[in-house]
């Protein structure tokens, strides 16, 4: 159990995949301007990346290497993403309009959102067992959740300050993302 709670940690501080390891800047930069878009795309990347980071377990340890198909796992995986992502989509439309609308394009993303293939890739190289790749891909799901929702936060509180012109809207986000991306880094010495 403690190992468990070690590589969590270890996936939602240290190795944030969003601020260390800089998969999945894409929807961090686009989803961020407003607090409801930033965690409703939190709780879709939660859901696409633990059933794509399961999902993709099983299929490359009971399909592509029982028959020899390794070569394939790039393709395989993203399949999978892309029937998640879809999915979702499907759900949300139906379920919650306004969330679909307010996230616009950066729904559909999620299916080339680097972020969801690096955990499926990372939970296969590393050669986690199921019960490792579960706690790793959930992990790394809520690390990219509270990046996002941490910037939404401090982009929100941007909106109201002072900011000079030649840094107004993405200049002073990527500045505020490198902050940011520094603080986490702070974690590093912890596991």
């Amino acid at each position: 159990m403690g190992e468990y709670f070690i590589l969590a940690i270890s996936c939602i501080l240290v190795n944030n995949i969003l601020l260390a390891q800089f998969l999945g800047n894409c929807p961090f930069l686009g989803t961020s301007k407003r607090m409801e878009t930033a965690v409703g795309m939190s709780m879709a990347v939660i859901f696409v990346l633990v059933m794509a980071g399961l999902i993709t377990w099983i299929i490359y340890h009971f399909v592509l290497t029982k028959f020899d198909l390794e070569y394939l796992r790039t393709i395989a995986f993203i399949l999978v993403i892309a029937s998640l992502v879809q999915f979702v989509e499907m759900f949300l439309k139906k379920s919650i309009p306004a969330l679909y609308a307010g996230l616009g394009i950066f729904l559909p993303l999620i299916t080339t959102n680097c972020a969801v293939m690096g955990v499926c890739i990372i939970n296969v190289d590393k050669d986690y067992s199921f019960m490792t790749a579960l706690v790793s891909s959930f992990s790394y799901a809520v690390g990219f959740g509270l990046a996002l929702i941490l910037f939404a936060g401090v982009r929100e509180r941007i909106l109201l300050s002072r900011v000079p012109k030649p840094l107004e809207d993405t200049s002073i986000a990527l500045v505020t993302a490198g902050v940011l991306s520094l603080t986490f880094f702070a974690f590093k010495g912890m596991v």
